[in-house]
């Protein structure tokens, strides 16, 4: 009895101490779906609210973004072949589709659904237009128009609108959104450019950056909210609409806004062990997505304008205030210490929050195990372990919508704009759920006979009693370019400062033309006392190309002494100057050499578009919030891998990397973007090799050929120790080198001294068979030779060779043989054993000497 009993307490005390031991989040306590209801009863919601269920399977599956047309059908984007095993099996099917649900009597619930397309290869996108359905797919930017003809349900014409050609890259990292916005143009992530229908035809305009990731939403005023999973950042951009310039502003988000509070203990997160918090569960925004703010009529006042963010990854839903003062918008969690709404079932996966024809707001839950995609989640990863561990890669082919609803407030009227008249539907412009608002505006544009109605909306433009009718009264006048410059002068002096704003803006093309008596009317915007009309004066002015105009100019710059003390005009001031050193930078490359100029140029947009989530907007790596001196991703400038020969920077890109770098572990994963084209690879690395300090050189589409081809049908990402087999880092111990020239040999220690302004040079005239001989210490495996002769300017060889010996006699086939055209030539070559190497100048040019400032040779002893 003793024995039993003392054993009993030792069982339980080593349970007890295991326990403590145990990592939060080990404890697996749900495995496979709860019931359809359980699930939704598991959510987490403040009191008054509830959610009710809208669709589920198997109505859909797997679904990710959703739409309504101006009758209220609602389109529901679904990714059926999405993560159906853990190693992404057969993702890339087409056997996707877009379905269609459609209340029929008007009592909110979707009674007829059909397939309105089918396999289609992962959907992203959908925008209802009048009868036809704007589409976009995964892998390519090519955007297309559906519409039913005959009333099934059932797309059965199609019409390309936009020839984008193909998308390379992680299907995660490609674009989303298709929003028609307040300023009547389509945005999407990602590209740095916009669409819009001028008299029925569709056209595209260059923005001044891409960005974001999945979801993309806008507020009353057309400032539109972004968001990245994969730089953890729940939301930026949206200080003023992107046409203005793309920034962020410090203290835009309250201190730790990123921090999250799940309550389910599952450590299914990307970033390991240290983005697992105390209870198990995830700690900051990580999968942040599909992003809504809520602009409608059916739920509590204080919802109005606040923004609603979806965290897959937390099974969680947060809702942010936005407090706008003195220009400046400012996020903060409405339920400081918790979470709008969270849930502990662990196949809670919200991935979408739009505001409802109803009034009210519509969530999607994609509703499975896995969320990340399967760049993520390969075999030996961390993630792969939770992931066997939960078997959470069983949980898939479901889906839910669901409605939030209050208490107090019932559902609004089902829409049927489709069937109404122009003049029906100017009514609409002022009703007070933002969706009928937009969607009434889009409609009456999009209508061939839209212009009939051109007295009404000046008349609601002029006599409107809801101030956001005026506005929209005033953006459908401008979508079908019917705007009377004397209705602008007008609406400068409106009472409510949005419609001022209004104004200002569809003045842009007028200011451009040198409007006088718009010129003169701008007179009284310099003593308007508010501060957003102020800052949208300032910008329409930059972006209207008007600041020629003395009196433009001369509003400008009063306006900004009167609000120079603002935060966010000094950000607008700074974004503008970086913006213009930029420009500047690149047209002088251009100028110098044009094909390179053009790769800065593609290249500046991929980063911006890509790569400045993780390594920012520097270069030097994303700061990781919670982790003092942790980057998502390693720092560019100066890095032997970007600064090398270009092969490892290429493979790199092609197939990703993974594991340590430097000795240090990054969460933000290189993942492959080899699916892009050579010229897309050569654009975006001869970028980075030339910015952040760096001056690397250019990279061709050829050489990343034969990068591509070497590498064969390589599948797995890249590891450090890999790629320096490949290509070597930069080879110390330069003194022990020992070095010869044809010409001028009593000066080559000034070519390896570390010091720039020291220099060898040949003391004449570049000609043909100058030479410069390196022997090293030991032989090595080298590949690549940078010659530095930038602070000479020209003195760079105008034509090289380069040739290698082991024993300083039997001298190789030339490596390499090319022309210098910038000051730092790098001459790249295949990776050879050597202990001597000779560059030979093969160039002529009078007047000139071949200088070499820096000498840099990248190899690897090869152990004795």
């Amino acid at each position: 009895m003793r024995t039993r009993t003392f054993l009993s307490v030792l069982f339980l005390f080593l349970g007890y101490f295991g326990l403590c031991l145990a990592e939060p989040g080990d404890k697996i306590y749900q495995k496979g779906f709860l019931s359809i209801e359980d699930a939704r009863k598991s959510i987490e919601l403040p009191d008054g609210y509830s959610l009710e269920l809208v669709l589920s399977e198997p109505q859909i599956e797997e679904p990710v973004a959703m739409a309504w047309d101006g009758d209220g059908v609602l389109y529901v984007v679904e990714m059926r072949t999405y993560m159906q095993t853990a190693d992404a099996t057969d993702e890339q099917t087409p056997k996707s589709r877009i379905s269609r649900h459609e209340d029929t009597n008007g009592d909110g619930i979707y009674d007829k659904s059909t397939i309105f397309i089918d396999n289609l290869l992962l959907p992203r996108m959908v925008l209802p237009l009048d009868d036809r359905v704007m589409v976009g797919v995964t892998n390519t930017l090519d955007l297309w128009n559906y519409r039913d003809s005959n009333g099934d349900g059932v797309a059965d014409e199609k019409i390309k609108v936009f020839e984008g050609g193909k998308r390379g890259g992680n299907m995660e990292h490609q674009p989303s959104g298709l929003i028609w916005a307040l300023d009547n143009w389509i945005y999407l992530t990602y590209q740095n450019v916009r669409y819009r229908y001028v008299n029925g035809k569709f056209e595209t305009q260059k923005l001044p950056r891409g960005g974001g990731q999945w979801g993309l939403t806008q507020d009353d005023d057309g400032r539109l909210y972004y968001s990245s999973g994969g730089g953890e950042n729940p939301a930026f951009f949206f200080q003023q609409p992107p046409a203005y310039g793309m920034f962020d502003v410090s203290g835009q988000t309250e201190a730790n806004f990123r921090s999250v509070f799940p309550i389910a203990a599952v450590p299914d997160v990307q970033g390991g062990r240290r983005r697992v918090g105390s209870n198990g569960g995830l700690n900051v925004f990580t999968g942040c997505a599909g992003q809504g703010i809520y602009r409608g009529d059916r739920l509590p006042e204080e919802l109005y304008g606040n923004l609603f963010i979806p965290e897959p990854v937390g099974r969680l839903i947060r809702r942010a205030k936005v407090d706008r003062k003195d220009g400046l918008s400012v996020l903060r969690n409405a339920t400081p210490g918790s979470e709008f709404m969270r849930s502990k079932d662990i196949n809670f996966r919200p991935l979408g929050a739009e505001t409802a024809p109803d009034g009210t707001m519509f969530f999607i839950d994609m509703h499975r195990g896995i969320i990340q995609q399967g760049n993520w989640t390969r075999s030996g990863s961390y993630l792969r372990g939770i992931i066997d561990k939960w078997e959470i890669d069983k949980n898939v082919g479901k889906g839910r919508i669901y409605r939030l609803v209050h208490k107090d407030h019932k559902l609004g009227p089902q829409p049927s704009m489709l069937g109404q008249s122009a003049k029906e539907l100017v009514s609409h412009l002022s009703h007070p759920n933002g969706w009928w608002r937009d969607t009434a505006q889009k409609l009456i544009i999009l209508r061939k006979d839209g212009k009939s109605v051109v007295p009404e909306l000046e008349k609601l433009a002029r006599s409107g009693k809801s101030a956001l009718g005026r506005v929209h009264a005033l953006w459908t006048l401008e979508g079908m370019d019917a705007v009377d410059p004397k209705l602008i002068v007008e609406k400068l002096s409106d009472n409510d400062h949005r419609v001022r704003m209004t104004a200002v803006r569809v003045s842009e093309p007028f200011l451009s033309d040198g409007n006088k008596a718009l010129e003169t009317a701008f007179q009284v915007l310099e003593k308007d006392p508010h501060t957003d009309v102020a800052l949208q004066t300032i910008n329409s002015i930059a972006y209207s190309g008007a600041t020629g105009s003395e009196v433009l100019a001369g509003i400008q710059d009063n306006l900004i002494e009167k609000h120079i003390d603002k935060p966010i005009l000094k950000s607008i001031a700074g974004n503008r100057a970086k913006l213009a050193q930029e420009r500047a930078r690149l047209a002088k490359q251009r100028k110098m050499d044009a094909h390179f100029g053009k790769q800065m140029e593609t290249g500046a947009v991929i980063y911006k578009q890509l790569c400045f989530a993780c390594h920012g907007n520097d270069g030097k790596g994303t700061p990781m919030v919670g982790q003092p001196g942790v980057t998502l991703a390693p720092p560019l400038p100066k890095s032997p891998r970007v600064l090398g020969s270009g092969g490892s920077l290429v493979r790199t890109v092609l197939h990703g990397q993974t594991g340590e770098l430097d000795g240090k572990t990054y969460p933000g994963q290189m993942l492959p973007l080899g699916t892009n084209d050579d010229e897309w690879i050569a654009a975006i690395t001869t970028y980075v090799r030339n910015s952040f300090g760096n001056k690397g050189g250019p990279i061709t589409k050829e050489f990343v050929a034969g990068i591509r081809k070497e590498s064969g049908d390589r599948l797995l990402p890249w590891t450090e120790a890999e790629l320096e087999e490949l290509e070597p880092p930069l080879m110390p111990n330069r003194k022990k080198w020992k070095l010869t020239a044809s010409h001028g040999s009593e000066k080559l220690g000034g070519c390896v001294d570390g010091n720039g302004k020291s220099r060898y040079d040949t003391g004449a005239s570049q000609v043909p068979g100058m030479w410069v001989q390196v022997e090293l210490p030991t032989v090595s495996k080298v590949n690549r030779i940078q010659l530095d002769s930038k602070n000479s300017t020209r003195d760079y060889p105008r034509g090289y060779q380069v040739e290698s010996s082991v024993d300083g006699k039997k001298w190789s086939e030339p490596l390499a043989i090319g022309v210098g055209k910038h000051p730092v030539t790098d001459i790249s070559f295949p990776t050879t054993e050597a202990k001597y190497l000779k560059i030979t100048q093969t160039g002529r040019v009078s007047g000139l000497y071949w200088s070499i400032h820096e000498m840099q040779i990248f190899g690897k002893p090869i152990p004795r």
